[in-house]
């Protein structure tokens, strides 16, 4: 019988919750990290057991640690970065980063092919790649060259916080950056390309041919269909059809196109979620209701999926990494808000249950399927 993971990272301490494949009832953890700001926690593919968490506060800085058994031991392999140096297991920017100063890391993304190897995407904009289990790091520095300097920060910051890694082109990586738009990768790194193509931010970037410079707030793909590609923008939800060319809005019937999170069902590549806000402005779910929906038709047609979510008085918002699907079948869904409640679904979003409601503001949810 499979059991389920997820992984929370909160405002003040990360979480592992457990259950069996019925996902009914769960066991909480005691808090990891306990009063820092844990903005991502993630496992490996290749080992389950082997976590990264991304762990910082305003007066100790930046901290990475790893567990090599499931989170009940941690070590630490980072914990001293700054831009101007470099030795060990620091991340330093290569050359001249001015006016990049990092700040932290917003997502950690384990490789698909080898167990040692771990992406990191930081504030201010850019992405670092261990080989060593997060010992050291280099920064994959021509991701900047790509009109760098014409990269602003978004309401969170300058921050790189997707990181999407293509099993079936393994040396294809797909980032987004708030406000800068997304960029691919077909060498490993290599080298970049903005891919931002139909994109229309008329209020930010009045003449549509820029290159960059637009508020991506989210990608996401099914891992077997990497060419479909799915955006949550600063407003407009949109879709690829040849791995971020271009792009075609399919914001449709949504009550409203602003919001964070998007993610794609285990089992149906067509089938799309997303969790809209009223406004950049706003950042609670419309009428009070909260409410995800789901297209089965890669967007357009969107549907309400309501049962066991609050419908009046709700004020939360979700963020853009707190929304997360597992394996199973049926697939369930998990996302986590501002007030602290982590929600569930174990039939692909028709029914929900708050399975804790406490916690702190919720940063980050990530699953694993576990035998």
């Amino acid at each position: 019988m499979n059991r389920v993971r997820l992984l929370v990272g909160t405002r003040k301490g990360g979480f592992i919750l457990q259950s069996d494949s019925r996902r009914q009832e769960w066991q909480v953890s005691q808090p990891l990290f306990p009063g820092w700001e844990v903005f991502h926690i993630n496992a490996s593919p290749l080992n389950p057991d082997r976590l990264y968490a991304s762990q910082s506060s305003g007066w100790f800085g930046q901290v990475l640690q790893r567990s090599d058994d499931g989170g009940q031991t941690w070590q630490a392999v980072g914990n001293a970065f700054n831009y101007m140096e470099n030795p060990g297991n620091h991340l330093g920017y290569e050359g001249e980063a001015l006016p990049w100063k990092f700040k932290r890391i917003w997502q950690l993304q384990p490789s698909l092919t080898q167990a040692d190897e771990v992406y990191a995407g930081a504030e201010d904009a850019a992405l670092f790649r261990s080989q060593d289990s997060g010992l050291t790091w280099q920064e994959l520095s021509t991701l900047r060259q790509v009109k760098g300097e014409l990269w602003q920060p978004g309401a969170g910051g300058l921050c790189l916080h997707t990181i999407l890694l293509d099993k079936i082109h393994p040396g294809r990586i797909f980032v987004a950056i708030s406000a800068a738009g997304a960029f691919r990768s077909d060498d490993g790194g290599a080298s970049w390309k903005a891919i931002n193509q139909g994109l229309k931010s008329p209020y930010e970037l009045p003449d549509e041919s820029v290159e960059v410079g637009h508020c991506v707030h989210n990608l996401a793909f099914h891992p077997d269909h990497p060419e479909v590609l799915y955006m949550q923008k600063h407003w407009d939800v949109l879709r690829s059809q040849d791995a971020g060319e271009h792009w075609t809005e399919v914001s449709g019937n949504l009550p409203s196109d602003f919001g964070f999170p998007i993610a794609v069902h285990a089992h149906e590549p067509q089938t799309v979620y997303v969790i809209p806000i009223k406004s950049d402005s706003e950042h609670y779910p419309p009428e009070g209701k909260l409410r995800v929906y789901r297209s089965r038709t890669g967007g357009n047609e969107w549907q309400a999926l309501t049962d066991g979510l609050p419908q009046q008085d709700c004020y939360v918002n979700v963020l853009r990494s707190a929304l997360a699907v597992d394996q199973l079948d049926p697939c369930g869904l998990y996302f986590g808000t501002s007030g602290g409640q982590v929600y569930a679904s174990a039939d692909s979003g028709d029914h929900w249950q708050p399975i804790v409601h406490d916690l702190p503001p919720v940063l980050s949810v990530e699953v694993q399927a576990l035998p």
